[in-house]
């Protein structure tokens, strides 16, 4: 196994006005499973190219282990690839795609016999072995993906966007089978996704990118609970966090009439123009005659144990669809108006003009 380094790695496609990926800064343990996350177009997939050795590095280093491989070539840096569309060979069978690198770097029969059963019993795929890909669901095809990547017993694992072309079910069944077989494995991982839930729920740490740059790099809760800029806030979560603008009022965030609270550390650190950020289900319910902000809703989401509530507010500065969790035993309707405030502690403030986080 080894670490992943990326020193101020650059890659600049030619006639483009700027880099994809103006100098990338990522340090990946040792057995860590890492998720690169963000936009389309945001330099992921490039970056991970880099790693594998498929897109040039113009600039700056990457390192596997103490091995430096910026100028390596692809077949000697000890990765396996897993790509969106499985490339799979059509015309030979499960067992003969997995064994296909092997063969080709003469690994003996025997052995490339034993590593591909140990890799079909792993996956599930004993009952397959002999059948062509077109006999195969979606779920099973990348299983044979990564059953070939499996089997090479690579130092690093690059995952594109593996799971895109799976139905939600099995994206969901093979999300939690790929994290399951990672953490067995213990190989090092780097995957790339635009669906931050996929990234929440598999990462041991996740890398939020916009437009080549590292927005942060934290565990997913970390990204979560302590979002480092306005574009982490309102990217990481689903439904999303509601962002609203305000302005600063003595210490304290007012947007219209109404006043939200603020964290008393936040509070110190005000600039004029913020942003405070509130989780759908940090919103609580009070009274009309409470002064809680109005929100009529406007679309229910029932999801069986808990619901969420779309609605607007009408106060300048709120977006155009308010989200707060609530009981899916709560009886709330279309039409309705709710009345929600939320403690200081739940409360994330970010200046409005640079993005920052003013929170602790």
């Amino acid at each position: 196994m080894a670490t992943v380094t990326f020193e101020k790695a650059q890659r600049w496609y030619p006639g483009a006005d700027k880099p994809a990926v103006p100098g990338l800064d990522l340090e990946i343990n040792d057995g860590e499973f890492m998720v690169l996350v963000g936009p389309s177009g945001c330099g992921k997939s490039t970056s991970l190219r880099m790693l594998a050795g498929l897109e040039e590095v113009n600039a700056g280093k990457i390192f596997i282990g103490d091995r430096d491989v910026t100028k390596t070539p692809p077949k000697d840096r000890d990765i396996a690839m897993v790509f969106q569309n499985y490339a799979l060979y059509p015309h030979m069978s499960v067992a003969d795609n997995m064994a296909f690198a092997l063969k080709m770097a003469k690994v003996p029969t025997e052995e490339r016999n034993k590593r591909v059963a140990e890799a079909a019993k792993i996956l599930g795929l004993e009952e397959y072995l002999e059948r062509k890909p077109k006999a195969l669901s979606g779920g099973q095809r990348q299983r044979v993906a990564m059953g070939r990547a499996i089997v090479r017993n690579p130092q690093v694992f690059c995952m594109d966007e593996p799971l895109s072309n799976l139905d939600a079910k099995m994206r969901v069944q093979t999300r939690t089978d790929i994290a399951k077989l990672q953490a067995d494995l213990g190989v090092t991982t780097v995957y790339v996704t635009h669906d931050q839930v996929e990234a929440m729920t598999m990462g041991d740490r996740v890398a939020v990118m916009k437009l080549g740059e590292l927005m942060q790099v934290d565990t997913p809760l970390g990204l979560y609970d302590r979002p480092a800029n306005l574009f982490v806030a309102g990217f990481i979560g689903s439904p999303q966090m509601n962002l609203l603008e305000a302005h600063n009022d003595g210490g304290k965030a007012r947007i219209g009439e109404f006043t939200v609270p603020v964290d008393p550390a936040a509070a110190q650190r005000l600039t004029k123009n913020i942003t405070v950020g509130v989780r759908p289900e940090a919103w609580r319910q009070v009274g009309s005659d409470e002064g809680g902000l109005p929100v009529r809703v406007t679309v229910v989401e029932e999801l069986g144990a808990d619901a969420f509530v779309y609605g607007t507010s009408g106060v300048e500065g709120t977006p155009n669809n308010i989200i707060v969790r609530v009981s899916a035993r709560d009886t709330v309707h279309k039409g309705d108006t709710l009345y929600v405030t939320t403690d200081p502690h739940h409360v994330h403030v970010f200046d409005t003009d640079t993005g920052a986080r003013l929170s602790e």
